[in-house]
């Protein structure tokens, strides 16, 4: 893990041990990158609940109440996808928080590139009962720098996230 990344993780850490609020995550292309980069903060399982790596589109429809039709219309890579799955995460942990994330991280992806969908598009969304941001990132680097990217910046969302809430909260 980058310095950066475990900068990031800390704060997060910081700010959820001191609002005494909790996380979850739902994670396809990361496979528990994400998780593993806020568990690397001791301490963590004060506010970690969990997490679920969901690769295959009956977890996400199963588990976290994503539709299949959605998925079927819009493939498993796009917004509506990745803002249930941080509603459906948040209800599965009960947590305060969750950030989820779907892609194609390479070198195979959809056929053809279904509904405009290319290697290396990543959605990521972070949120709360009460509001939920998302994120495109559409570059292809390679595996595995499209994943390290994708867990970078779903940790900045989450960081930034965390900071509005807390501020919105002090107003």
């Amino acid at each position: 893990m980058d310095l950066d990344l475990k900068l990031v993780s800390k704060e997060v850490s910081e700010i959820l041990w001191r609002e005494g609020k909790t996380l979850s995550t739902a994670e396809s292309c990361t496979a528990g990158r994400i998780a593993g980069a806020i568990t690397s903060v001791p301490g963590s399982s004060n506010y970690f609940k969990g997490g679920l790596v969901c690769y295959a589109d009956e977890v996400k429809e199963n588990l976290l109440g994503v539709s299949a039709e959605v998925i079927a219309e819009q493939t498993p890579v796009c917004e509506p996808v990745v803002r249930t799955m941080v509603e459906g995460c948040l209800k599965l942990f009960s947590t305060d928080y969750a950030v989820a994330i779907s892609g194609y991280a390479g070198p195979g992806g959809p056929d053809g590139g279904k509904a405009g969908v290319i290697v290396g598009t990543i959605w990521i969304a972070v949120g709360n009962a009460n509001r939920i941001v998302t994120r495109m990132i559409e570059e292809d680097n390679g595996r595995d720098k499209n994943l390290a990217s994708a867990t970078s910046a779903a940790m900045h969302m989450l960081l930034d996230f965390l900071k509005e809430e807390t501020a919105a909260a002090e107003e």
